[in-house]
């Protein structure tokens, strides 16, 4: 096979220069050809050409991730490495220790990709400066930054801000600090990171009520006797009415904090207590705040008329979650119908061609019965 052959095979389909003979792999022109196509064929270039300055330039300008392939005397290459760093940041890994150690390099790295941090020397790792760039892209890189930076609380403060997950790779001495958790708590408005607190702090009074305050979620994280607690529940419900699931069983029976939830989404009811879900008066109060509430309510309750009718007059489509006996209520259904006349879909197969109920929701929306 000649060279313009070879060259045809590379254009038609870049797989075939793996097939090709050692000779025609080790011609510089067909080379970098199939390289500037795909940076990895580096890989099948023989071994001279992965010495070829010229080739390996081209190969890591097509994907840095080549230099992998390049031969070990050019991974020292400051030019070839930063132009491979600057195809893809994470190429760092491939360079050679001396130029994991050059600030510049790494710096043009992590810039690129923040990540990179991972392959600096422990020297740069230790650097405030290089860790602080990297953390402008994700607050996560703090997994990569050295243990004295861990335990440095403009570091990881900053850290937080970026992702508040990023605590989970801070020093035990910064998650254990009650000072610097409530400063963090406020700085970030999200409490997200509780989960990564020292145990303690997780029976501290003062934190978790901040860390509720943020995210009312933190408390799934909280210490089971806080999570007893009438006042910190409340102020994770008022902030996420489903924080109301981890609460203790006790409050789930409380009027008071389950009203609050269901002021937000009717479908926090799911965690309201049984008790709740069967007492009459409480539901009848709650239908006419959300009607999804009937969602969940007792089943016996799914079949009373009079709470179903409050039900969907707050909400149309919460129809849907009423007993089929009630779809079939004339009564019922028009004032889902009034309410949302979209609801005309969930209403009883009796009253689907109904005039009166087609009226009312032609009236609102033409397209609704198109759903019928």
């Amino acid at each position: 096979m000649n060279i313009i052959e070879a060259k045809k095979l590379i254009d038609s389909n870049i797989e075939n220069f793996k097939r090709f003979d050692i000779k025609l792999k080790s011609n510089k022109d067909l080379a970098i050809k199939a390289v500037k196509e795909n940076g990895y064929f580096l890989e099948f270039v023989s071994e001279d050409l992965k010495k070829e300055k010229k080739v390996v330039i081209e190969a890591v300008k097509q994907n840095g991730y080549a230099l992998e392939f390049a031969h070990k005397s050019l991974r020292k290459d400051k030019k070839i490495v930063t132009v491979a760093i600057k195809q893809n940041g994470y190429a760092l890994e491939f360079a050679h220790k001396s130029l994991k150690k050059d600030k510049t390099i790494v710096m043009k790295a992590i810039k690129k990709y923040c990540f990179a941090l991972r392959f600096a020397s422990s020297v740069l790792k230790n650097d405030k400066e290089i860790v602080s760039e990297a953390m402008n892209q994700y607050g996560y890189v703090l997994k990569y930054a050295s243990k004295n930076l861990k335990k440095n609380k403009e570091i990881v403060l900053k850290a937080l801000k970026k992702n508040v997950f990023s605590l989970m790779y801070a020093d035990k001495s910064l998650r254990k600090d009650k000072k610097f958790i409530i400063k963090a708590l406020k700085a970030c408005n999200w409490g997200t990171f509780f989960e990564f607190v020292d145990d303690k702090l997780k029976k501290d009074k003062e934190v978790v009520i901040q860390a509720v305050k943020q995210w009312g979620m933190a408390l799934q994280f909280v210490h089971k006797k806080l999570k007893k607690d009438k006042k910190i529940v409340m102020l994770a419900v008022k902030q996420y009415c489903n924080s109301i699931e981890h609460a203790d069983h006790k409050l789930k029976k409380d009027k008071e904090i389950v009203l609050e939830a269901v002021k937000q989404n009717g479908y926090a009811f799911k965690y309201a207590d049984k008790s709740l879900k069967r007492d009459k008066i409480f539901v009848y109060r709650l239908v006419k705040i959300n009607g999804n509430v009937l969602s969940y309510v007792d089943e016996n309750l799914k079949k009373d008329k009079e709470i179903v009718l409050e039900a969907v007059k707050q909400n149309g489509n919460s129809l849907f979650h009423a007993h089929d006996m009630l779809k079939k209520d004339k009564m019922i259904a028009l004032e889902a119908v009034k309410n949302n006349c979209f609801s005309i879909i969930y209403v009883g197969e009796n009253l689907k061609k109904d005039k009166e109920i087609i009226k009312v929701a032609t009236n609102k929306n033409e397209y609704c019965i198109k759903l019928l």
